[in-house]
């Protein structure tokens, strides 16, 4: 039923059907009960599960202790602290600087609702935890390390971060060896970052930039794939789509940072042959940023400045537009970005959930640009105004707090059902902190990655997987196309969280029933 569109005079029977199939539980929650402000705590607290190196004082993830404190001691360099992008313990580098490009985002658009919430010191932390750890890495002009650790020996290996004996190589991208993809993410999220830190720590924001400006002239400068550079990259976090999208995002980013006209200038001379302006995409992600990028352009247009180069800066606007009517189902000739019986946009099946967060944060955002432009969404199959973008946007985030056929949260610890056996070693492990007994590579497998009962820690705030196309999910460890959760499924949805604590309850749907039925009508 969830695929046909129901005539009007049939709605209150659609609600009451639901209502047998959900349970009054979930069309409450649709209704717009969820506490966003819980939601926007918890995803915060999951970046501290995630830390690598000596925990602060403060570490409020208790079952975690120190972990890879000899990082880069092998090359003479110091590479202690970071991410592990999921649950294993390699440090990727382009998908770590992605998910802090979008903690930064978050807090440049809705640093107030953060803040309101009481959380903008805990997001102001996990935003430093990274850009310290980039600040390490770029160890000259031309220099930055790409990777800690091994993929594959890490995955023969089911251990806690503490008890890691899994090789430490770390791996760099230089002038011979280059990773334009990878420095211009990277020069991205400390431009962004320095953005954030501008008044609370005006010499911290100046540092940045002072790694970030030369890190973009490298990634430029000597042009080339990461993945081509560092090859134990490539079953991991290949680089798809080149480095073009990421040197462009980092110039619209080193704009906003600098309001220098050179980096605008870069973004709109190159928007052709880097394919700023022909990519129409149906996703956005750590490996393709052309929507983000397009979106920031189209930022810049809408805000009524540049208009010098409003006719290439329109041109990026039409590209973003197009994307995000992909996802409300708006486009013709096939190019709608697809979704679940019951309405969750549908990209891949592989953690489908990364592209349903970083959907919703370009959504929400431009939801918000329309907004203070007095303008609407033209689509080829229909106009939409902000609030009705902003609704698919809160839809989405429903079906992930629960407004789904399972009445399953898939943001850990959020709600009374949510994933338990989240595919994660720290997690699924009794902690250090308990028991500092050594357990080895195969011993976490034997005694711990193959028990059927739940992790006996909770990664609180993950973003795990998700459903599959026909909204089935399996709660298993090993089912990790599920259930593994990555800090870039989680990083988008901090500043859509934000967003809706400014709603006022029921504020666009006094009835309490159109989150529901946009949640379960594929358009």
């Amino acid at each position: 039923m969830g695929a046909r569109r129901h005539p009007p005079q049939c709605r209150h029977c659609v609600r009451l059907i639901l209502l047998l199939l959900l349970g009054a539980s979930a069309l409450s929650a649709a209704s717009g009960a969820f506490d966003y402000a819980d939601a926007l705590a918890k995803s915060l607290l999951y970046f501290e599960s995630q830390r690598s190196g000596r925990l602060p004082h403060g570490q409020r993830v208790a079952w975690r202790d120190h972990s890879g404190l000899t990082d880069g001691l092998e090359q003479g360099v110091d590479l202690v602290g970071g991410y592990y992008d999921a649950g294993d313990h390699v440090k990727f580098g382009l998908p770590m600087a992605f998910t802090v490009t979008m903690l930064s985002w978050s807090v440049i658009e809705y640093g107030d609702e953060i803040d309101a919430a009481g959380e903008l010191a805990h997001a102001l932390e996990a935003i430093k935890w990274g850009t310290d750890y980039f600040i390490k890495a770029h160890t000259s002009p031309n220099v930055l390390w790409a990777e800690v650790g091994d993929g594959d020996t890490d995955h023969y290996c089911w251990q806690r971060p503490e008890d890691m004996t899994t090789s430490r190589q770390a791996y760099k991208v230089d002038e011979s060896n280059p990773g334009s993809d990878l420095a211009g993410e990277t020069a991205a999220a400390m431009a962004a970052a320095s953005i954030v830190f501008r008044r609370s720590n005006p010499h911290y924001a100046h540092l940045l930039l002072h790694h970030a400006q030369p890190l973009f002239e490298f990634g430029d400068g000597h042009r080339g794939k990461y993945d081509g550079s560092v090859g134990v990259v490539k079953s991991y976090y290949a680089s798809v789509s080149g480095y073009k999208d990421e040197l462009l995002w980092a110039a619209l980013w080193l704009h906003r940072a600098t309001d220098r006209e050179d980096y605008l200038k870069y973004a709109v001379d190159k928007a052709g042959c880097f394919g700023g302006i022909g990519w129409a995409m149906s996703e956005f992600s750590w490996d393709v940023k052309y929507a983000g990028l397009q979106l920031l352009a189209s930022q810049l247009l809408m805000e009524g400045k540049h208009k010098d180069r409003a006719h290439v800066l329109e041109r990026y606007r039409s590209k973003a537009e197009h994307y995000l009517c992909s996802c409300l189902s708006k486009n013709s000739n096939g190019t709608n970005v697809e979704r679940t019986p019951a309405g969750l946009l549908y990209v891949r099946q592989w953690n489908n959930m990364q592209y349903v967060s970083s959907a919703t944060f370009l959504l929400t955002v431009y939801s918000d640009i329309l907004g203070r432009a007095n303008r609407r969404l033209h689509c080829p199959q229909g106009t939409l105004g902000p609030e009705e973008i902003l609704d698919f946007a809160k839809a989405q985030v429903n079906y992930i707090l629960g407004s789904n056929p399972l009445n399953m949260s898939y943001l850990v610890g959020f709600g009374p059902r949510y994933p338990t056996r989240v595919h994660h070693r720290g997690a699924s492990i009794v902690s250090y902190r308990e028991s500092k007994g050594f357990i080895g590579c195969t011993q976490g497998y034997d005694n711990w990655y193959s028990q059927p009962g739940p992790n006996p820690n909770v990664l609180t705030g993950a973003l795990v997987g998700g459903p599959d196309c026909q909204d089935n999910f399996r709660d298993e460890r090993g089912n990790y196309m599920q259930t593994e959760a990555c800090t870039y499924n989680t990083a988008p949805l901090v500043g859509v969280f934000a967003r809706l604590l400014r709603l006022p309850e029921r504020e666009a749907d006094p009835s309490g029933t159109a989150s529901l039925l946009a949640s379960y009508k594929k358009k």
